[in-house]
């Protein structure tokens, strides 16, 4: 079989993805929102203006109307409008400038952050629909060696982290960068000098930064790792609620709580530690880069080659200007996490979907029933086959029994039939045509199925039995029911068909699942009917019930029956005896009782087991 990636890889692994297939995944999130990006950018433009001019009023009003200093000549017409002895009003036009500007920054920041939040929402709700449809898609070989748990940690804490980064680190990390970019160009127009301190100083701060990103990505995988065994634990225990309740190990499941919580929270706080030693040592050189300007500002202040308003707007700059940079050193951590989010993410969507649909592969007609193994084998993996060579004819109409030992490879030959899973070898033909040139839909539509413990979902009871065929009418839901023995207790129910089934339906007996069930084949009404051990949780009574049901269910369809009780197929038109993985007899009850062989020997055992011990031993 072919190999899946783990979405919660070893990060000391080498790297199975490429930068550039994430990079690619996050353009097909994005592209659909490209006019939505480009308003967020302008905004984001406007803001970063708004918030580099912030500091010029101050300026003026300390160097031109406090001090005596000639406007900068891009504001020399000023002096004609406001002259010496009117300052004060040119002081006002400063004050109202900068409320202006903090107005057009607040309108440009509301803006980019409702469409940010619009953009992350929408991203994170088609990307958790695409791995979604994905793993709806995938092979029943993908769910055989992953846990459910961690899946649903991938669709969940994952989707969400990506969400966190697109509606805020992202948005935080273009306005810084757009920041930096026009305070170095102002920061050279005002003091060359002073400003290569900050250009020097920034590629050893991103450099550290950088290799500080790799220890910080190293931390959160180990994090959601952590996590995901968390989730599984926590659902594991919880699905199994009963189970847990009814052998009294409540301890038991909480003691691996206890284990996989407290290895998250040492490699929560093994990341916060990595995540801590940044800060401290960003503020230290930011600081010394500031206390290097105050100092030689000072100096170049009192001799007059530096007014106070340049300094102070220097000044000003000079923290804006590494407040991005130490922004950028915080968000590492977020960034780190969105990194490992998308490769957990990217792992699932490239899982191949093993079970391929042709190009070519076309909607079948209406089934008549015929299905024909033609030298199947197949295996979960190479060293144990599970089949081996089956032949066997099934004519439409038939009413075909399947049995044998458990691990005999019944459920596997019937999994194939509506290709959960594709033959390693041979092939599976249904009214003489090969199933692959089938749609995958379009086959498993034409096959209905009643197994050993009838799927319910949370929801009324008309939905449940409709949920083969949701557009079926009520006439045909209440029909259906009746053919499956279920309407009574159903009219029974506080609200009919619109019971609410609890999750699982554990609110009902097995005997009314199982008619539920059949309740559901019925609606379906397709061609091909597979039952696996319908009866074999149930007793004697219900078994009666449900088996009337299934007569009903059964007429004028090609019958696959699963079955240890053999007296469930003794009426069968033909059986199938397996063993390891081959069909050893095959033939009518009687042919097989006559046989005396493995048929004949299980037959006597369970007629006998149902006397008295006595009885047996005698």
């Amino acid at each position: 079989m072919k190999a899946f990636p783990e979405p919660n890889a070893d990060p000391n692994a080498p790297h199975t993805l490429a930068s550039k297939n994430l990079a690619k995944l996050v353009w097909a999130m994005v592209r659909p929102y490209k006019k939505w990006l480009l308003i967020i950018f302008l905004a984001m433009v406007v803001e970063t203006c708004m918030s580099l001019a912030t500091p010029w009023p101050l300026k003026i009003i300390i160097d031109n109307v406090i001090g005596h200093h000639k406007l900068p000549g891009w504001l020399a017409w000023m002096d004609a409008v406001f002259p010496r002895e009117n300052r004060i009003q040119f002081a006002a036009v400063a004050a109202i400038t900068v409320i202006f500007l903090a107005a057009m920054g607040s309108v440009a920041s509301y803006i980019d952050n409702y469409f940010t939040e619009s953009v992350a929402q929408y991203v994170s709700n088609d990307l958790r629909r695409r791995i979604y449809h994905h793993l709806q898609r995938l092979s029943l070989t993908y769910y055989d060696t992953h846990q459910t748990g961690k899946l649903l940690s991938t669709l969940t804490s994952d989707v969400s982290t990506i969400q966190d980064f697109a509606s805020s680190t992202l948005m935080n990390i273009v306005v810084d960068c757009l920041t930096i970019i026009g305070m170095l160009g102002i920061m050279f127009i005002l003091n060359p000098g002073f400003t290569m301190v900050a250009i020097v100083v920034t590629p050893f701060l991103l450099f550290f930064v950088a290799r500080f990103k790799k220890a910080m990505k190293k931390a959160t995988h180990e994090v959601r790792l952590d996590q995901s065994n968390m989730l599984a634990v926590l659902q594991q225990g919880l699905e199994s609620i009963r189970a847990v309740n009814a052998f009294g190990r409540q301890q038991l499941e909480e003691d691996r709580l206890k284990k996989v919580s407290l290895e998250t929270v040492g490699a929560a706080l093994k990341a916060r530690k990595v995540k801590s030693a940044l800060s401290p040592i960003i503020t230290v050189t930011i600081a010394f880069c500031t206390a290097l300007v105050i100092w030689k500002g000072t100096d170049l202040a009192l001799k007059g080659a530096m007014t106070i308003g340049s300094l102070t707007v220097f000044l000003w700059y000079m923290n804006k200007f590494f407040s991005p940079v130490q922004d950028l050193a915080k968000m590492t951590s977020n960034l780190a996490q969105a990194t490992v989010a998308l490769e957990r993410i990217q792992a699932i969507l490239d899982t191949e979907i093993i079970i391929t649909e042709r190009p070519d592969a076309i909607a079948p007609e209406k089934f008549s029933g015929s299905i024909y193994f033609d030298q199947v084998s197949f295996a979960y993996n190479p060293e144990s086959p599970v089949l081996k060579n089956i032949s066997l004819e099934i004519l439409a109409g038939q009413r075909i029994g399947i049995c044998g030992p458990t691990g005999c490879g019944k459920s596997t030959i019937v999994s194939l039939i509506a290709r959960f899973y594709d033959p390693t070898g041979g092939r599976v033909l249904i009214d003489g045509k090969d199933i692959a040139d089938f749609t995958i839909d379009g086959l498993r539509g034409q096959i209905g199925y009643v197994l050993q413990d009838t799927a319910l979902f949370y929801g009324s009871v008309r939905e449940n039995i409709a949920y083969g065929r949701p557009e079926a009418t009520d006439e045909e839901i209440v029909e259906a029911a009746k053919l499956a023995n279920a309407h009574e207790f159903v009219s029974r129910m506080p609200h009919g068909y619109d019971t609410l089934v609890g999750e699982r339906g554990y609110t009902l007996s097995g005997g009314q699942r199982q008619r539920l069930g059949i309740a559901r084949a019925v609606v379906r009404n397709s061609p091909i009917l597979i039952l696996d051990e319908p009866t074999a949780a149930l007793d004697q009574e219900a078994e009666k019930i449900v088996m009337e049901a299934l007569e009903n269910l059964m007429e004028g369809r090609t019958v696959i029956t699963i079955a240890h009780r053999l007296s469930t197929i003794s009426d069968a038109d033909k059986l199938f005896v397996m063993r390891e993985g081959c069909i050893i007899e095959e033939g009518t009850h009687d042919e097989l009782i006559e046989k005396d062989g493995m048929y004949a020997k299980l037959y006597t055992v369970q007629a006998n087991s149902q006397h008295p011990i006595h009885k047996i031993i005698s």
